[in-house]
């Protein structure tokens, strides 16, 4: 089937010689206080910047038919990043979890990842500014809306998706039974839905639409009375990855300005801008930590 296609935390270096200079604990303290943060420097010196991505998930990660080239809008997003600035983007797939660990472990330096910056993890990792605007949106079967109609009805039903989401946290917050995934295919995720191995799949609106698209011949559809939860999608990187999150900033700064994310976004996402914020009225449920 053809597929068309935070903040920065920066400690000033004259706060650094303060610290130092007054400090009476140990050595071992002081330095730890004035290490160098060298994420970006250990990068331009291998020429590398080893990035993860699902591989999986049409339109923003996934392989093209016939070539089997990866692709998509994050992908390409982080080649652009990659020769902005003069390293080679190496690019390895991988799940959630995955890639949380993969960061923490410095196996990777990036990773299209959103995390939610209102669960367990907001605090754990670096952030990028975003890339993507978007909201969530509920596939569910295309005769009968699995029978939800609000998000009360989401008690009993059976949730489809990647553990540790912030989409499955919101499944589960609403009385969901969560049927967890491990980097599974667009098609697979709706078929099982379709079948009635599952009920809905809670997901970012663009990529759910396009996935749609995609597969026409799957009778789901897009749960049209229940948009909520408007997001922003972002890279992660490793917690004190100061240096690092500030050249990926500037690189997405540039994109943004001379139009580049526009353009990536039209061509993945069938002429929609998801580089800006919608104008909508949607609403935000809490998701509780």
């Amino acid at each position: 089937m053809k597929r068309t296609i935070q903040s920065l935390l920066t400690l000033s270096l004259g706060s650094t010689l303060l610290l130092a200079a007054c400090s009476n604990d140990s050595s071992e303290e002081t330095a730890s206080t004035t290490a160098e943060d060298t994420s970006w420097s250990d990068i331009q010196e291998a020429g590398v910047l080893k990035a993860a991505t699902s591989g999986t998930y049409f339109p923003n990660s996934y392989h093209e038919e016939g070539t089997n080239v990866l692709t998509g809008f994050e992908v390409e997003i982080l080649r652009e990043i990659g020769e902005r600035l003069d390293v080679e983007v190496e690019f390895t797939e991988m799940n959630v979890d995955g890639m949380l660990t993969s960061l923490n472990s410095e196996q990777i330096d990036i990773a299209a990842l959103s995390i939610s910056h209102a669960g367990e993890n907001a605090d754990k990792f670096n952030y990028s500014e975003p890339y993507k605007y978007t909201y969530m949106s509920m596939i569910v079967r295309e005769e009968d809306n699995s029978e939800i109609e609000t998000m009360e009805d989401l008690e009993g039903k059976r949730a489809a998706g990647a553990a540790t989401t912030s989409y499955m946290q919101i499944a589960e917050q609403y009385g969901a039974e969560l049927v967890i995934y491990d980097n599974a295919t667009n098609d697979q995720y709706l078929q099982d839905v379709a079948n009635g191995r599952t009920d809905l799949i809670i997901n970012d609106y663009y990529g759910q639409t396009m996935a749609l698209t995609a597969f026409p011949e799957i009778p789901i559809k897009i749960q049209e009375n229940l948009f909520f939860n408007p997001s922003y999608t972002n890279f992660s990187m490793k917690l004190g990855s100061d240096t690092l999150t500030e050249e990926v900033d500037k690189a997405l700064a540039e994109m943004h300005s001379d139009g580049t994310l526009s353009a990536l976004s039209k061509e993945f996402y069938q002429g929609e801008d998801v580089s800006v914020e919608v104008d909508m009225d949607i609403p935000t449920y809490e998701i509780e930590e």
